[in-house]
């Protein structure tokens, strides 16, 4: 999803509000802002199968004009990761892996839940309070942006269910920790709080706990503040860096110039 000339498709195919109350999820668009809510606070905004697909059905319905996406947690927590009750028979189930190109094929669909918040045409805030363990982690880590309050306590925990971390979480926490740190937290599973979560570079805001929705709409304000083609080739000039030699990202800076110059004296492309 990286062609920004692409179009979303009709609003009309977002999931219907019930369908998405039966996945955990709320969603509401107001304008140029979506925000997502994991909304199982009774179980602690525990994830589900049905939670990964519904948030991957947004990502695909998600009307054209929207520029800014939220993720939060509604009540206590984040989300306190995978819901248990699906090692116990409570849920869908596990495949067992036994078919190698079946579980890959499964596991795909439910990184797609997580893969849309990377798009170049959106940029995504995590808004994350007290847990987000495991899977509620890797969805911030998917975010581009992470504002949590004073109460956080990040903890990759798949490791120590026998799992891995599959929610496409091992690259950002790479690429924002550094490989020793990030073997280290996954490999003891242990907590991280706000403080340190801020210094490792897995928050970019901290602030108190009833000052979290007021940061989050402050910064909202200010990346629609933003020329919208300009962030979406910026964004995309950014996603591309990590993977670029020097002169890559210098022909990848030039070419989305050209494009923004177009743009803004009448040569063609979106403004």
């Amino acid at each position: 999803m990286t062609d920004a000339t692409a179009e979303r498709p009709d609003p009309a195919t977002i999931p219907a509000e019930a369908e998405l109350a039966e996945a955990g999820l709320r969603l509401e668009i107001d304008g140029a802002v979506a925000t997502v809510t994991l909304n199982r606070p009774e179980r602690r905004n525990a994830m589900t199968f049905a939670t990964w697909r519904g948030l991957a059905a947004i990502g695909r319905a998600l009307p054209s004009d929207v520029r800014v996406v939220v993720l939060r947690g509604e009540g206590p927590c984040f989300s306190a990761g995978i819901d248990l009750s699906m090692f116990s028979g409570g849920g869908e189930g596990f495949t067992d892996g036994r078919d190698a190109q079946a579980t890959d094929a499964f596991i795909a669909e439910l990184q797609q839940g997580y893969r849309w918040l990377r798009d170049p045409r959106i940029v995504s805030v995590a808004a994350v309070h007290g847990h987000a363990i495991g899977g509620g982690f890797q969805l911030a880590l998917a975010c581009d942006i992470r504002v949590v309050a004073d109460d956080v306590k990040f903890c990759m925990k798949e490791p120590a269910l026998g799992l891995v971390p599959d929610l496409t979480g091992t690259k950002p926490l790479v690429e924002a920790v550094g490989l020793s740190r990030a073997l280290e937290l996954c490999l003891t599973a242990r907590t991280v709080l706000a403080e340190e979560a801020s210094r490792l570079g897995l928050a970019e805001t901290v602030v108190p706990r009833d000052g979290l929705g007021a940061a989050v709409d402050e910064l909202v304000a200010a990346l629609l503040a933003v020329n919208p083609g300009a962030a979406v080739a910026t964004k995309r000039l950014l996603l591309e860096a990590p993977e670029n030699t020097l002169e890559q990202q210098c022909a990848a800076e030039r070419r989305e110039q050209i494009g923004r110059l177009r743009a803004m004296f009448g040569g063609g492309g979106s403004s």
